[in-house]
């Protein structure tokens, strides 16, 4: 028995890219990432949880939903955390 890459477990899973189910979990990852590197960012801003939720008007448990999966976030909510919280800019692409 051969060692598995990660593309061929989520392909064996999931199913071969473009199916609906290997899509969603890849949207699911891309949301997760999300959370992930704004978590990041805050720390480096030295803010907590708290700190950034009282910038853009929200609840600290709002930000740490966001923060630990970034699913269900909306553009106008991602825009207020990163230039009003943290003071960077948002560099969005699309692929197809």
């Amino acid at each position: 028995m051969g060692i598995k890459s990660w593309d061929e477990i989520k392909n064996s899973v999931y199913g071969e890219k473009g199916t609906d189910r290997r899509d969603e979990l890849e949207r699911d990852f891309e949301s997760f990432k999300i959370g992930i590197l704004l978590r990041q960012a805050r720390k480096e801003k030295n803010l907590t949880q708290s700190q950034l939720a009282s910038l853009i008007n929200k609840k600290r448990s709002y930000i740490s939903r966001i923060e630990n999966n970034g699913n269900n976030i909306t553009l106008k909510t991602l825009y207020d955390i990163v230039e009003k919280g943290l003071g960077g800019k948002i560099k969005i692409s699309i692929d197809l």
